[in-house]
């Protein structure tokens, strides 16, 4: 299978030091985005007080070739060890979007947390994309479940 090729524009001003995104290792699913903060943003960071939320940006445009997504998600070790993930977790960003790529980025622990100007800060994952066609019916097909929502299934 030939991988697809996803776009990147550095944005006027953005720093070109920082490398794109790119897999950590030979069995990594996502590219890692780095903060890539304005210019007045680069010496301090953004520091985020407990559930705080900022939107983060990466420096970057994106082309996602059609038929595919790019799913923002959030690191684990950030998560695990400064409470800090994402919210619209996980972020999708369509094949037809051109704009600025952020990460809108929250702190759910109990510590301030500052992000430094090239910290990585999500991964982002590409993913095949299935556009479904959408049928109204009078009826639908039973299953064991049912109508059954949230805990239905059981414990947990």
């Amino acid at each position: 299978m030939t991988a697809p090729v996803v776009k990147l524009l550095r944005i006027p001003g953005s720093d070109t030091d920082l490398p794109l995104p790119a897999y950590e290792t030979a069995g990594a699913a996502g590219a890692d985005l780095r903060a890539n903060l304005p210019e007045h943003d680069r010496e301090a960071g953004v520091t985020l007080d407990p559930g705080e939320r900022a939107l983060i940006p990466t420096g970057l445009r994106i082309e996602v070739p059609g038929g595919f997504e790019a799913q923002i998600r959030p690191r684990s070790g950030l998560a695990l060890k400064h409470g800090i993930t994402l919210l619209n977790t996980p972020g999708t960003i369509d094949s037809d979007y051109r704009g600025p790529l952020g990460v809108i980025v929250v702190n759910l622990g109990q510590m301030p947390h500052t992000i430094a100007h090239g910290d990585r800060i999500a991964q982002m994952v590409i993913a095949p994309v299935v556009q479904a066609r959408m049928e109204e019916t009078d009826a639908l097909g039973d299953t064991a479940r049912g109508a059954g929502g949230f805990g239905s299934t059981g414990r947990g």
